[in-house]
C-alpha cells in the first residue's frame, strides 16, 4: 500500500459539530489515524442533518440530546461529510471508566484535539498543566469560540456569535443601501471551517516539532480571533485611514458585483485599470463606458450607481455560460453564480477529480467535495466512511508500521521549545492576499519567510488604496501590505532579467518550501515551476495557488478571491430571506486557499522528514472554498435541493438571529440551541413560557417571525453589551456584531495579545491583527513588523545564499536587485 503523508501520526478527537471534527478530518484525510471520542448521545452533528427527504428523519424534525432516538446511530449529512476516515468510541467523561478510556488513548497519541470550554476542561484535568505532566510529548489543540483565556473565555457561542463577534458579519453582504437590513452571516459554518484549517496547520507543525524534540505543546486557538484576521482590508482601513468599513456603501474597486443575466447570475470584478479597458472593448465600446466620469478608479467609485446601471443593462441580455467563457478568453474575471447541481456537472471540476463518491452506510453512494489541494503524491483519500456511534468501542491505536510510522519522540530536554517551524525557510513568490495570507501563517509558526518582490512591479498589496492617512504615501506605508507582510523578510529581485531569474531559482532551491500565487504559467515562464525545480531538487515542496488550479480546462482563467463565493455556491445560498444570491463580505477564496495551502505545506514538510519525498500542492481557490460548503452540498446530495438564502436564521434552531439594539446601527446575535437556553432567554425577555407557539423547538421554528418580533422589541430598548452580559450570565449565546473600530479596542482581544502595535520603520506603531492562537510553552506574538521593500536583500544574499560582495555588485550592475 502506498504510504500517505501523515501515516503513523495518531490523533484523539473530542469535539462536537464542525470546528474540532473538521480539524481532525483534515489530518485523517492525509493518512493520520484518528479516533473520535463521543459522549453517549454522540456528536451533536449527528442530529443536525440534512437528512434524506424520503428517509426516517427530515430537517423539520428537531432531534435533541433528550430525544429517544438521539443515540440511535442516525447519520446526518453534515456528520457524514466531516467525519470520514475516523473511528468512533463512546466515553462518558463524568464516569471514571470513561475518563480512564480517554487516558489510555492519550497515552498513545501524538495530538489531542478538543473543543471543551475552560471550565469543562479544568473539571476533567484536560488543561495544559496536567496534560503536560502526564503526557510530556503530547500536543493538545483546544479550539473554542473565544479561547481558554480572556474575559469571554467562558461565554457561550455558536457560529452566529463567532462570525459577528469577529467582524465578518459587519461587512456582509456588502453594498447594502438600506441601513435597516442587518449585518449578515454567510451560509453555513464558514468561520468553523476556516478556523479548522488554521488549527490543523498549527497543530501539525507542533506535532512535527514534538516528534523531533520530545517537546509537547498546548495550543489555545480562538475562533473569534481567527475571524478578525480574515477581514481583508477592513481592519487596516480603520487603523491606517480612520475609515470603518461596513455592509453599507460602495466598493472601492469597480466594477464589482453580482449581476442578473438572461438565464442566471454572474459575478464580475475589474481589479486593474487594464481590465476595465478590456471590458470596454469586450462590450463594443458603448458610448457611456468612455465617459470621463469612469476614466479613473476614483471616478468609477464615485459614480458606482451609474456604472452598475449601464453595465447591468448590458449583462442582462447575455447568457451566463457564454459570458463566462467569452469574457475569460479576454482575460476578464467573470464567474458564474453556481448552484451545487451546476458544480456537480462542471467539466473543470470533473477533469481535476475534485468530486469523490464513496459508500456511506445508511445513505448509499454519496458524492462530496474532495481534497482542497491537488497533490502530486496523492495522499488524500476517503478510506473509511463516517462511523456509526461507538462503532469501534474498545479501539486503540494500531501497532506501528516501521516503514510509515512517525519517529518516536526523544525524551524532552530543558531547552526552550520556541516556535514550531523555527529553522524552516520559505521562498515567498506571492502577492496581494491569498499567497501572502498563506506565508503569513508560516511566519506566525516560526518559519523564516523571504518575500521576493520588485520595485519594477510592486506587490498590488503595496499599491491598493489603503495607504496610511498619517504619512506621505510610499510603497512602505500601505496597511494592506503591512498587515499580511508581518514577520517576513523582503528581498528585491527583478524577474525581468536573466540574472534575476537565476538568483530566484537559487533562492527557491535553497529553501525548505516554495510558495507562489501568480497567474498560472508565470512561474514556469521564469524557470521556477515545480518540474524545473524538481529536476534539480527531487524533494522540493512547492505550493501554488491560483483561481482554477494548474490543471483542467479552466486553468488559464483569471480568478480572484471575490470570484470564489459565486463559483463555490456559497453566494447562491447567502443573502437576506427572499432575495437573490449575495456576496460574502470578504473575498473568501483568498484566505481559504491561503490557509489550505499553508496546511498542505506543513503536511508535506512532515512527510518529507520521514520519507524524503517532495510535493507539488496545486490549490484552486474555487476548490478550497467549495470544500467548506458542506451543509449546502449535502442538502443537494441527500434531498436534491440546496438552501435558499436565509439571512442570519438557522435551518433548525430558533431563535437564531441578529436583533437591533439601542444605539446607532448596533446589533446583537442571539440564539438558543437547547431548552435550557430557551428557558433562560424567555425568563429574561419576559416571553410567556406557556405560550403554545413556543412550547417546543419545532414550535419555535414554525413561529419564528413572531418570536423574533418579541425578542427584537426587547433588545431595541437596550445596549448591546448590557444585553450580552445579561444573557451570557444566564448561559444564553449572545454577542454584538462588531466593526473593525470596536475590535481594535476590544478588551478580550487585547488581553489575548491579538492586536499588535510593533514599531514599523516607516509608519511606526500602527494596529495590526496578530496571531489567533497562544502557545503554552512556545513563543507568542508577531516577531517583527512587515518589511520595507528590499529591506533584507543583502542579509539574505550573504547569509542564506552565501554570496560575496563582488557577486552582489555584479547582480546590482545587471539590474537584478531592484
Amino acid at each position: 500500500m502506498t504510504a500517505r503523508g501523515l501515516d503513523g501520526i495518531r490523533v484523539v478527537e473530542l469535539g462536537q459539530m464542525v470546528a474540532a471534527p473538521w480539524t481532525a478530518k483534515l489530518l485523517a484525510d492525509l493518512g493520520a489515524e484518528v479516533i473520535k471520542v463521543e459522549p453517549p448521545a454522540g456528536d451533536a452533528a449527528r442530529r443536525r442533518g440534512p437528512f434524506a427527504a424520503d428517509g426516517e428523519y427530515t430537517d423539520t424534525e428537531v432531534i435533541t440530546d433528550a430525544s429517544p432516538r438521539a443515540g440511535s446511530g442516525l447519520t446526518g449529512g453534515l456528520f457524514a461529510a466531516i467525519n470520514t476516515n475516523k473511528r468512533s468510541v463512546v466515553a462518558d467523561l463524568s464516569r471514571p471508566e470513561g475518563r480512564s478510556s480517554l487516558d489510555r488513548l492519550l497515552a498513545g497519541a501524538d495530538l489531542f484535539i478538543h473543543d471543551l470550554a475552560p471550565g469543562t476542561a479544568a473539571a476533567h484535568d484536560l488543561t495544559a498543566a496536567p496534560l503536560r505532566a502526564q503526557h510530556p510529548s503530547l500536543v493538545t489543540l483546544s479550539i473554542t469560540p473565544f479561547g481558554q483565556t480572556g474575559p469571554y473565555a467562558d461565554w457561550r457561542a455558536t457560529e452566529l456569535q463567532v462570525v459577528h463577534g469577529g467582524g465578518w458579519g459587519w461587512l456582509t453582504p456588502g453594498c447594502v443601501q438600506d441601513a435597516e437590513l442587518p449585518p449578515l452571516k454567510p451560509h453555513g459554518h464558514q468561520a468553523a471551517f476556516q478556523s479548522g484549517f488554521a488549527a490543523a496547520c498549527a497543530s501539525l507543525a507542533a506535532v512535527d516539532r514534538a516528534l523531533r524534540t520530545g517537546h509537547g505543546e498546548h495550543i489555545d486557538f480562538a475562533q473569534m480571533s481567527y475571524v478578525v484576521g480574515m477581514l481583508e482590508a477592513a481592519f487596516i482601513s480603520w487603523s491606517y485611514r480612520g475609515e470603518n468599513p461596513s455592509r453599507l456603501g460602495a466598493r472601492i474597486l469597480n466594477p464589482w458585483g453580482i449581476f442578473p443575466t438572461s438565464d442566471g447570475h454572474i459575478f464580475l470584478v475589474c481589479v486593474e485599470a487594464d481590465q476595465w479597458e478590456r471590458l470596454k472593448d469586450f462590450m463594443g465600446r458603448p458610448e457611456w463606458a468612455d465617459m470621463d466620469i469612469f476614466e479613473t478608479l476614483e471616478g468609477r467609485f464615485e459614480n458606482e450607481d451609474l456604472l452598475r446601471m449601464w453595465l447591468g443593462e448590458w449583462i442582462a441580455a447575455q447568457p451566463v455560460t457564454e459570458l463566462f467563457h467569452r469574457g475569460q478568453a479576454e482575460r476578464l474575471a467573470f464567474a458564474p453564480v453556481n448552484t451545487v447541481a451546476q458544480m456537480a456537472a462542471d467539466p473543470h471540476l470533473a477533469a481535476r477529480d475534485f468530486l469523490v463518491t464513496y459508500d456511506q452506510p445508511g445513505l448509499g453512494d454519496i458524492t462530496v467535495p474532495g481534497a482542497p489541494s491537488r497533490l502530486t503524491n496523492s495522499w488524500w483519500s476517503i478510506r473509511r466512511p463516517a462511523p456509526s456511534l461507538g462503532e469501534h468501542s474498545g479501539a486503540s491505536f494500531a501497532a506501528a508500521d516501521t516503514a510509515t510510522a512517525a519517529p518516536s519522540a526523544p525524551a524532552p530536554s530543558a531547552v526552550a521549545s520556541g516556535r514550531p517551524l523555527d529553522g524552516v525557510t520559505v521562498a515567498d513568490f506571492t502577492w496581494v492576499w491569498a499567497g501572502p495570507y498563506c506565508t503569513l501563517h508560516l511566519a506566525h509558526l516560526g518559519a523564516t519567510v523571504i518575500k521576493v518582490e520588485s520595485s519594477a512591479r510592486p506587490d498590488l498589496g503595496r499599491r491598493l488604496p489603503t495607504q496610511s492617512g498619517r504619512h506621505t504615501p510610499t510603497l512602505d506605508t500601505n496597511g494592506y501590505f503591512n498587515q499580511y507582510g508581518q514577520g517576513k523578510q523582503s528581498i528585491t529581485i527583478d524577474m525581468g532579467t536573466a540574472e534575476g531569474r537565476a538568483l530566484a531559482k537559487r533562492l527557491a532551491l535553497s529553501c525548505d518550501l516554495v510558495v507562489s500565487n501568480y497567474a498560472t504559467g508565470v512561474m514556469d515562464e521564469w524557470g521556477l515551476g515545480y518540474e524545473a525545480l524538481a529536476a534539480e531538487r527531487p524533494d522540493v515542496i512547492v505550493g501554488a495557488i491560483s483561481g482554477y488550479g494548474h490543471q483542467g480546462p479552466y486553468r488559464s482563467y483569471m480568478g480572484y478571491g471575490p470570484t470564489t463565493g459565486p463559483l463555490s455556491g456559497l453566494a447562491s445560498m447567502t443573502g437576506y430571506p427572499g432575495t437573490d444570491a449575495d456576496e460574502l463580505g470578504v473575498s473568501l477564496g483568498d484566505p481559504a486557499a491561503g490557509i489550505a495551502t499553508a496546511y498542505a505545506l506543513v503536511a508535506a514538510l512532515v512527510a518529507r522528514r520521514r520519507t524524503g519525498e517532495g510535493q507539488f500542492i496545486d490549490t484552486s481557490m474555487w476548490e478550497a472554498t467549495t470544500a467548506c460548503t458542506v451543509e449546502g452540498w449535502m442538502e443537494w446530495v441527500m434531498r436534491g435541493t440546496q438552501p435558499d438564502p436565509m439571512g442570519n436564521l438557522d435551518p433548525l434552531w430558533s431563535p437564531h438571529n441578529l436583533y437591533r439594539c439601542a444605539g446607532n446601527d448596533d446589533w446583537i446575535a442571539v440564539c438558543c440551541v437547547d431548552e435550557a437556553e430557551w428557558t433562560a432567554l424567555a425568563r429574561i425577555t419576559g416571553i410567556d413560557p406557556d405560550d403554545e407557539r413556543f412550547a417546543t423547538a419545532a414550535d419555535r421554528k414554525a413561529n419564528e417571525a413572531e418570536l423574533d418580533k418579541l425578542i427584537g422589541a426587547w433588545t431595541r430598548e437596550r445596549d448591546q453589551w448590557d444585553i450580552t452580559e445579561l444573557l451570557q450570565a444566564a448561559g444564553v449565546p449572545a454577542f454584538p456584531s462588531l466593526s473593525s473600530r470596536s475590535l481594535e479596542v476590544n478588551p478580550h482581544l487585547a488581553e489575548r495579545g491579538l492586536i499588535e502595535r510593533l514599531d514599523h520603520p516607516v509608519v511606526g506603531q500602527m494596529s495590526h491583527v496578530g496571531i489567533p492562537w497562544l502557545l503554552t510553552d512556545g513563543t507568542n506574538g508577531v516577531r517583527a513588523p512587515a518589511p520595507t521593500l528590499g529591506q533584507h536583500t543583502h542579509e539574505v544574499l550573504t547569509g542564506l545564499l552565501g554570496l560575496n560582495p563582488d557577486e552582489i555588485a555584479a547582480l546590482e550592475a545587471a539590474g537584478a536587485l531592484r
